[in-house]
């Protein structure tokens, strides 16, 4: 299965400068997977330990940080020899061993010639208690789940990859059904490796549905293991409240839809407990569409995604058939999951800050504004051919920007004040 990160690792393995790799990422998005395929087709060997099954190697790294010592532990745990240039060190769910982090440092420092990798879910490696983290020892790679581009190379559609990569208008729209078509089953499967790998294996939907329902309940069990106590129910109400929160034509944040009379101050930490998690994604509202985005962001008012299209759908509990026929469900839930997917190939591209505008009055809202390489790009999502939006216009018309975006179900088109893409062309538009 194809992952853009694997040419990254590649880069990092021949990169100057190299230091140990952190691999951040949400349960389930594929880590182990991809570092043990990178470590089998680039390296002589590699020493593989997961801290949460390997228990026993949990306090590997409390007696001291003795390079010597911890490799002879690892070499004897696993069987395998270090050589160094040509063996990778791959510790998953690291941060179950205390000070695993921070021994990333000494490695760095003491052992550069020695590839290492640290994987593990975001809950644990945002959020260190007893170990201070390696600040300018590491390299990050931040994986996600598969995006609609690594979907359509999983179902061995790499020619309309490379149109979209070209951007090849007139050949893009003579396969408009076809990608539509794939753009709707994204909708439904998602990007989770283990969901999408299921789907081209038999093309069973229930199969699926089945696998994203056990993710989610693998998630919710995570709350209970890992989350403080006295945050847990709230972390439950807010996570079981992002689905309606998404279908609401205004998609900002309401507490009071959590309980009557809820403030901010009773979820945040909730919040910031998902977003550290990976699981949810947060953008606040601009006041202004100006560089940096950063200092005109009102944190209090916000959107949240969650991380994947195909568990959203999942959530939603949408059937199968109202997917393909269009009904009145589908209708309901549609904008959502658009919106949802462009934020999440936005969200696994190279732009610097995702945010989203309203005027004082709520009266004209503006979906994404995307800060990218000194640009500030207002970006307008419609999830079918109806496009007509004037407070896009109206933005437009007030702040004049460089470019700016419609991405929808119409074909490629250029007009005085925007371009109008197809929505399956979000990752190669900007």
């Amino acid at each position: 299965m194809y992952r853009d990160a694997y040419d990254q690792l590649k880069n990092w393995k021949e990169g100057d400068g190299r230091k140990p790799l952190i691999v951040r990422g949400a349960r389930q998005v594929g880590k182990t997977w991809l570092l043990t395929e990178f470590a089998r087709n680039c390296f002589k060997n590699a020493l593989y330990v997961n801290f949460e099954d390997d228990t026993q190697l949990q306090s590997l790294f409390l007696e001291d940080f003795d390079l010597e010592r911890i490799i002879n532990v690892l070499e004897i745990y696993t069987g395998e020899t270090v050589y160094p240039g040509a063996t990778l060190i791959i510790l998953d769910e690291v941060q179950l061993a205390e000070r695993g982090i921070t021994s990333l440092k000494y490695f760095c420092e003491k052992a550069p010639g020695i590839h290492v990798v640290a994987a593990g879910s975001l809950l644990g490696i945002s959020m260190p208690k007893k170990s201070s983290f390696p600040v300018g020892k590491v390299d990050f790679l931040d994986l996600n789940p598969m995006t609609f581009s690594e979907f359509l190379v999983a179902m061995g559609e790499t020619k309309l990859v490379d149109l979209l990569k070209r951007k090849d208008w007139t050949s893009i729209s003579i396969f408009k059904a076809k990608l539509t078509g794939f753009l709707k089953t994204y909708y439904y499967v998602g990007g989770m490796p283990e969901v999408v790998s299921a789907y081209i294996h038999d093309r069973d939907w229930k199969r699926v549905r089945r696998i994203q329902k056990s993710i989610l309940l693998a998630y919710e069990a995570d709350f209970s293991k890992h989350a403080p106590g006295n945050i847990l129910p709230r972390i439950r109400m807010v996570w079981q409240s992002v689905a309606a929160q998404l279908a609401k034509e205004n998609k900002k944040f309401i507490y009071g839809s959590l309980r009557p009379g809820a403030r901010a101050k009773d979820f945040e930490l909730a919040i910031q407990w998902l977003a550290d998690a990976g699981l949810v994604h947060k953008t606040c509202r601009v006041s202004k569409p100006e560089l940096p985005l950063t200092a005109f962001e009102e944190l209090s008012v916000f959107k949240l995604y969650v991380v994947d299209v195909g568990l959203l759908s999942a959530m939603c509990d949408l059937p199968l058939e109202t997917m393909i026929q269009g009904n009145d469900l589908f209708l309901q839930y549609k904008g959502a999951l658009t919106e949802q997917f462009v934020f999440q190939q936005l969200w696994a591209s190279d732009v610097e800050k995702i945010a989203y505008w309203t005027n004082d009055r709520s009266t004209s809202e503006v979906d994404f504004i995307v800060q990218r390489e000194g640009r500030i790009i207002p970006i307008e999502v419609k999830a079918e051919v109806n496009v007509r939006a004037r407070s896009f216009k109206f933005f437009c018309e007030k702040y004049k920007p460089q470019t700016a975006l419609r991405f929808s179900m119409k074909d490629y088109k250029e007009e005085s004040w925007m371009i109008n893409l197809p929505l399956f062309t979000v990752e190669y538009a900007l």
